[in-house]
């Protein structure tokens, strides 16, 4: 039973629980930035070079003459590259966010350190014990 209590206790532990909490956030903000990229920001890339759609660039390894990414890996191998470019920028733009969102927290912190009054810490013991002995022998 010793095992179980320890398993208990580390699963309600505040760490863990906000552990969870920010990964089930961060699968769902992860889903909201691949929305963003490949809804908003890839078809405005793609205007701009022509009305091209970058999923579907791909270099058939096989010899398939599909025009389509889906229907190219249908029939064989195909090295996606368009994909990879949209992956790429995806992860871009995550990190860019989660770097901003450090670097504001970074900011508060530093904010809060430097509102709160600096209270001089209380001298060792043997010290004070010193202080005594001196005092006593000055009388």
């Amino acid at each position: 039973m010793g095992m179980m209590q320890e398993f208990k206790e580390f699963t309600v532990k505040g760490n863990v629980m906000d552990l969870a909490v920010g990964v089930i956030i961060g699968a769902a903000f992860g889903k909201i930035v691949d929305s963003l990229v490949a809804d908003i920001v890839m078809p405005i890339v793609g205007k701009i070079f022509g009305g091209l759609d970058f999923a579907n660039y791909f270099i058939a390894l096989n010899g398939q003459t599909a025009t389509t990414l889906v229907e190219a890996k249908k029939t064989g191998a195909v090295l996606a590259y368009g994909n990879f470019l949209t992956i790429s920028l995806n992860f871009v733009i995550l990190a860019f966010i989660i770097f901003q969102m450090v670097r504001i927290v970074n900011k508060v912190r530093n904010k809060e350190a430097e509102a709160a009054p600096s209270v001089p810490a209380a001298p060792p013991e043997d010290v004070m014990l010193l202080r005594e002995i001196r005092d006593a022998l000055k009388k």
